[in-house]
């Protein structure tokens, strides 16, 4: 019970921090910077999706019964293709009009991606001998850095 409000808890701050970013700003359009990284960040969610089936992953940070390690396309680079995608959509809307609101609910999102990613990773360690490996070889979330 602990551990499924910890993975809802996660879930809703991400969604109000997004929410929360949306209502506050003046949407992507508002430059063409914010629109490019913003489409960046979709294309980065687009190409995770095609390497995902649909049913295999979960937006709450635990294991699908059956969910299958993802290797190939982006997860070949970073094991958390989607959740970068969320921080660079967010990141694109954040510097269309960046407030002090804005950078507060975008931090705010940061730190529940990173929480989910960490669970997330922790249950992919007790489930697959193989992430460990995977681990070692791909980044968290920025392909090549971080």
């Amino acid at each position: 019970m602990k551990e499924s409000l910890y993975a809802k808890s996660l879930v809703a701050i991400q969604f109000v921090s997004m929410g929360a970013m949306l209502l506050l700003s003046r949407g992507i359009f508002y430059n063409a910077l914010s629109l490019y990284i913003f489409i960046v960040g979709l294309g980065i969610g687009l190409w995770a999706l095609l390497h995902n089936k649909l049913g295999n992953f979960n937006i709450q940070p635990k294991l699908k019964e059956n969910a299958k390690l993802i290797t190939t396309g982006i997860y070949a680079y970073i094991r958390h293709p989607m959740y970068f995608s969320v921080f660079v959509m967010m990141l694109g809307l954040l510097i269309a009009t960046p407030t002090l609101y804005e950078i507060f609910f975008f931090i705010l999102l940061l730190v529940a991606l990173y929480l989910k990613a960490k669970k997330e990773e922790a249950l992919w360690i007790e489930e697959n001998a193989d992430y460990v490996a995977y681990k070692q070889r791909t980044k968290y979330f920025v392909p090549f850095v971080l």
